[in-house]
């Protein structure tokens, strides 16, 4: 991802979100040097992911998928290969949050061996006050990630 193509990411964040991440929080993570991904179907992009990384673990920042694709493995596809990545670049730890309201992407993150290990109390805006985000992380010593 560069800056170019923040025009296209942030359609498909206000999209996806009732409290969409700011133009700035895209272009502050460009400047930090997290690793700022597009996912891209043909000739469209499709989804866009923010991972960062300290020593030897990943946070993932923000991953989102255009509500069109939603459903059809896209998702799955995309976390997959950013657990390849991390994992390529010697982590051990990959870490989360997500919104308790959430459902399917704590299921899609349980599938693929992330633990619920804590909770955020109103970490996130919500369009009536505060929702709280439910912290995973993903230990990928374990035999499945080795």
């Amino acid at each position: 991802m560069v800056e170019a193509d923040l025009e296209k990411v942030m359609q498909i964040e206000t999209a996806s979100y009732d409290i969409p991440w700011t133009r700035k929080n895209f272009e502050d993570c460009l400047n930090d040097k997290n690793d700022c991904v597009l996912l891209i179907s043909g000739q469209h992009t499709i989804g866009h992911a923010i991972v960062s990384y300290v020593l030897d673990e990943a946070h993932l920042l923000n991953i989102c998928v255009d509500p069109r694709y939603a459903g059809k493995g896209f998702g799955r596809l995309f976390l997959q290969s950013l657990i390849r990545v991390a994992r390529e670049k010697k982590c051990v730890m990959f870490f989360l949050e997500v919104r308790a309201s959430n459902h399917r992407a704590m299921g899609l993150y349980q599938s693929e061996g992330f633990n619920e290990v804590g909770l955020r109390k109103g970490y996130y805006p919500a369009p009536n006050g505060r929702e709280d985000a439910v912290l995973m992380t993903l230990d990928m010593r374990l035999d499945a990630y080795a």
